[in-house]
């Protein structure tokens, strides 16, 4: 049997797909065997499945106060065991003081960031490693002098044809006094790490995406949006990272008409999609939760629970081990609320109300410029049979 240095060879994979990407980084140092070793797609791939089954974190984007009271945003990521947190050291100057960021999703370890203006960034928190894509395809004008052109929507996901990360791109064209809320018309772009380039779909935009906080999600191979159709309703845009087509998802029958004084936020429950209602304003809130049973399928909405009324919660983050749900305090404190025994417990995790977001996160060591797609020739020399 062979054996790397007195371990043998299984063993030893065995050991190395356990460790967490620092320490993985660190042992690419110490040979070239096992740098490749590390390196390989193959490998890649087996570390990641391992963490999606035994590593899932949140991550959490905050704002802290410097002492010369301005705000710093803060990426870090919540353990399951007790709730430890750690910060992230990643170098993402553009965005350290950038009081627009927003989390658009996670794909295999990578997150996409934007300031919804110019920029958007593809950064593996874990590897330290980022990229800025290139500029957009569609113009920064429009055709019509009369129209304003505006970033409405951005999404992040993974395309399961291509075995690659795909961000999208709405870009709605307003009319400079326009009184009916909606823009005129929309055009779509697709970004891919495939091609590394954009493309400008020929495609409707059915309804126009407006912002509800912690909506935004990415499930099924598709991203979601809160959107309104032309006839004033509530609908649920998403669109296919595979087909790159949109689909127009129906509320509960309860909540087709708009309403501002109730918000809706959007999460991945026990593996479907659940609709979180609740106050926009109150001293209590209750918090209402629906799940898509079938999904598509508007009948196969229902209501599981209400939580509460509770008192100083703002709003949900995300659902956490199936029993928990990370909620945002009103005094700018994290909570966990057990969807079991009701507790509400305080975390140890501070920052500026409203500041905050999350995403459900694993630790990867794919890269943010692609290059990790697997060739089966190419690893067969290294990894013993019963893993490929």
């Amino acid at each position: 049997m062979e054996v790397i240095g007195d371990l043998p060879r299984e063993l030893f994979l065995e050991i190395l797909l356990r460790l967490p990407v620092e320490s993985l980084m660190r042992c690419k140092c110490v040979c070239k065997y096992w740098y490749a070793l590390i390196s390989n797609p193959k490998f890649i791939e087996l570390h990641l499945k391992y963490n999606c089954n035994n590593n899932v974190c949140v991550l959490l984007k905050r704002c802290l106060l410097t002492c010369l009271g301005e705000r710093e945003n803060m990426l870090s990521l919540v353990c399951s065991s007790g709730f430890s947190f750690i910060n992230l050291d990643v170098d993402l100057s553009l965005y350290k003081k950038e009081p627009c960021l927003q989390l658009l999703g996670h794909c295999d370890g990578i997150i996409c960031l934007s300031n919804y203006r110019d920029d958007i960034v593809l950064c593996n928190p874990a590897t330290r490693e980022s990229m800025v894509l290139p500029e957009s395809c569609l113009p920064c004008y429009s055709s019509i002098s009369n129209l304003i052109p505006q970033t409405s929507a951005l999404g992040f996901g993974y395309d399961a044809r291509t075995h690659h990360c795909k961000v999208v791109r709405i870009v709605s064209y307003w009319e400079e006094r326009s009184g009916s809320g909606l823009p005129h018309h929309s055009r779509v772009e697709v970004y891919s790490l495939a091609t590394g380039s954009w493309k400008e779909l020929n495609v409707k935009v059915p309804a126009h995406v407006w912002y509800s906080p912690c909506f935004e999600t990415y499930f099924n191979g598709a991203f979601h949006w809160y959107a309104i159709d032309d006839n004033r309703n509530e609908v649920i845009l998403s669109f296919h990272m595979g087909n790159e087509e949109f689909q127009v998802i129906p509320m509960p029958s309860a909540l087709s008409l708009y309403d501002y004084a109730m918000c809706r936020s959007l999460f991945v429950w026990n593996g479907r999609i659940a609709l979180v209602i609740y106050p926009r304003k109150a001293i209590e809130k209750s918090f209402q939760i629906y799940v898509m049973k079938e999904y598509g399928v508007r009948e196969s909405w229902t209501k599981i629970l209400t939580i509460g009324p509770l008192t100083k919660v703002e709003m949900p983050l995300a659902f956490w081990k199936n029993d928990e749900i990370l909620m945002e305090g009103s005094d700018g404190l994290v909570v966990s609320y057990n969807l079991k025994t009701q507790e509400l417990k305080d975390l140890p995790i501070y920052g500026v109300p409203k500041s905050f977001a999350t995403l459900v996160y694993i630790n990867s060591l794919v890269s943010v410029k692609g290059g990790n797609r697997m060739l089966d020739g190419d690893n067969r020399g290294w990894v013993p049979q019963r893993y490929i």
